[in-house]
């Protein structure tokens, strides 16, 4: 169980491997949410594109912007 409150479930769009990180694309609804994350946790959950999968948004702060 995760005390995490901002749980969205996804379909990953894209996984780009690097060296040492991955960065994943996920499509929410009609937004995409990208994660940088280890390459070593994205091979150890086996993500892949068309992947059902959820992402949890844990932060302490959110910068909006006005063009």
């Amino acid at each position: 169980m995760l005390s995490a409150h901002n749980q969205f479930p996804g379909v990953v769009k894209s996984v780009t491997r690097g060296d040492v990180m991955a960065e994943v694309v996920v499509t929410v609804g009609q937004l995409e949410i990208v994660s940088a994350i280890t390459r070593a946790s994205a091979d150890a959950l086996g993500l892949q594109p068309g992947d059902q999968v959820r992402t949890i948004i844990k932060s302490t702060e959110v910068i909006i912007d006005k063009p």
